[in-house]
């Protein structure tokens, strides 16, 4: 495989390269860079943080990267997830390396990173380093990659510590590429500014779409709109039963002929078409009969002239989730313990909160 088919491998299906010419340099010098990308272990892993981002990995290492999943434990204690509570964190973790493996990343070209690994002294001077060129406008702005408003920070200092410390993880983990959904844009060029003001190798920046809640709506912000597993019927998870990812996008937001913050068009662009490169949408001969779809432009031409109904949409892209998602529920029916393991967390949880109420 040479440079340009190894780039164009990397690059399809994203959203923003920071920047081509750097990547392309990266590929021809190097057969076997690396690459990162970070989570928190906070709950069920979704399709969109899932299938998107394990398509991504697939590619990657595909063209010769080597690939660092990171379990970001402690940043995820500093984001109260979880309640905060360590070992439930962690105990997620496991799960989620669990999640990846399902989605088909090559485990050979994988590691598995816990932040609690690379948290040594040499690490905080780094935090240190990069939060001396950086200005507290510039942090508090990054604040969204945790899902945060600058104003949290006036009861919880330790939040205002995330965002250098998401940059240090790049330089400590010394890899060529940083890879996220948009919503981790100002991470990534926050390490890349503290960077270059450092005099430090500076990270290819490399950035997937982000997926649409079933519940949709065209004005919010991205971020704001964006699959959250805190709100179970706006996600659909890897391992939901067939059964539940037909109800579910039974439900979703899709109104007819329009595109814009629909997620049921975001799915079929972003995970159908990429995984299975065409789309089927079954329905009686009455009602035209059944219709087939080699591309998404396609797709959208006939939504938009309201040639196809928002509901034969919806049965056609739930069948191809089920088909897509067949070998994450075969994993998980094969090693449940660690799902078990965060349901249990999560049903106790609620359950407290119910108590407390």
């Amino acid at each position: 495989m040479n440079t340009e088919e190894r780039l164009e491998l990397v690059i399809r299906n994203t959203q923003e390269i920071v920047t081509v010419d750097e990547l392309r340099k990266l590929l021809e010098e190097k057969e076997n860079p690396t690459a990162y990308i970070g989570f928190e272990p906070s709950g069920f892993v979704h399709i969109a943080q899932g299938m998107i981002c394990a398509q991504k990995i697939r590619d990657m290492q595909e063209a010769g990267f080597r690939v660092k999943i990171f379990l970001a434990d402690w940043h995820a204690f500093i984001n109260d997830k979880l309640g905060g509570d360590i070992e439930n964190i962690r105990a997620c973790g496991e799960y989620m390396k669990d999640a990846f493996l399902s989605l088909g990343i090559d485990p050979d070209r994988t590691e598995f990173v816990w932040a609690s690994d690379i948290i040594t002294p040499d690490y905080w001077e780094k935090v240190l380093r990069i939060a001396k060129v950086s200005s507290l406008a510039r942090v508090k702005r990054a604040l969204t990659i945790m899902g945060r408003k600058e104003s949290d920070v006036e009861t919880d200092v330790s939040k205002l510590i995330y965002p250098p410390m998401q940059a240090a993880d790049i330089y400590q983990l010394n890899v060529d590429v940083a890879y996220g959904g948009m919503d981790q844009r100002k991470a990534h060029m926050l390490a890349r500014d503290a960077g270059e003001k450092l005099g430090w190798k500076k990270p290819i920046a490399l950035h997937t779409p982000l997926l649409s809640g079933l519940k949709g709506g065209s004005r919010m912000d991205p971020v704001e709109a964006k699959m959250s597993k805190s709100d179970p019927d706006s996600s659909i998870l890897i391992h939901d039963r067939p059964e539940d990812i037909r109800r579910k996008m039974k439900k979703a937001y899709c109104p007819e002929g329009v595109v814009e913050g629909n997620p049921v068009m975001d799915i079929a662009r972003h995970i159908v078409f990429p995984q299975k490169g065409s789309l089927l949408i079954e329905r009686p001969e009455k009602w035209g009969g059944n219709l087939e779809f080699s591309s998404y432009e396609e797709l959208e031409k006939v939504f938009i002239a309201k040639e196809l109904h928002p509901m034969d949409l919806k049965t056609g892209v739930a069948e191809a989730l089920v088909e897509l998602l067949e070998p994450a529920r075969k994993y998980f029916e094969e090693h449940p313990e660690n799902l078990k393991r965060v349901k249990d967390i999560i049903e106790r949880r609620a359950d407290n909160s119910k108590k407390r109420r």
